[in-house]
């Protein structure tokens, strides 16, 4: 793999990082489900250093209705991608990428976001037009805190 190839690689599974929290945000649940492989799978671990998910969900097609049901939860959602480190080979990947997430519900004082501060544990691979995609993501939630928020 030349310098070239690894930048390329790289920018392409930071912009599926990126793809992954609009589609969260903006309640895309067709954005959001095509950062995924066909066969993934996504797991939250809350709190982080536990052996068993909170969450668990596998295939394409029940993944992709998390924005929608994000959006009948939270008022709205804020997904900050931070630094992310990947090690890539040809046609696999793994990754580690940092989030803080926002969600927010409105109240007749303003409002509270609900403020989970991420690190994802990824995997990847190609798909068959060679594009990379989520393989397997495991969310480790670090810890969360809720904080007023004065609405505009």
């Amino acid at each position: 793999m030349t310098s070239i190839d690894r930048v390329v690689d790289e920018l392409a599974l930071r912009t599926l990082a990126a793809r992954y929290a609009l589609g969260v945000d903006d309640h895309d649940d067709v954005l959001f489900a095509a950062t995924f492989l066909p066969d993934a799978r996504l797991r939250f671990f809350r709190p982080a250093d536990t052996d068993v998910p909170s969450s668990d969900i596998t295939g394409r097609a029940a993944l992709s209705g998390i924005p929608s049901s994000m959006a009948s939860r939270y008022d709205r959602t804020f997904h900050f991608v931070g630094q992310s480190v990947y090690s890539i080979a040809d046609d696999e990947a793994t990754g580690i990428v940092y989030c803080i997430a926002h969600h927010l519900t409105r109240t007749d004082h303003g409002g509270t976001d609900h403020v989970m501060h991420l690190r994802y544990d990824d995997s990847y691979g190609r798909d068959a037009a060679g594009e990379w995609g989520i393989a397997s993501r495991n969310g480790h939630v670090e810890w969360t805190e809720t904080r007023a928020v004065d609405l505009p």
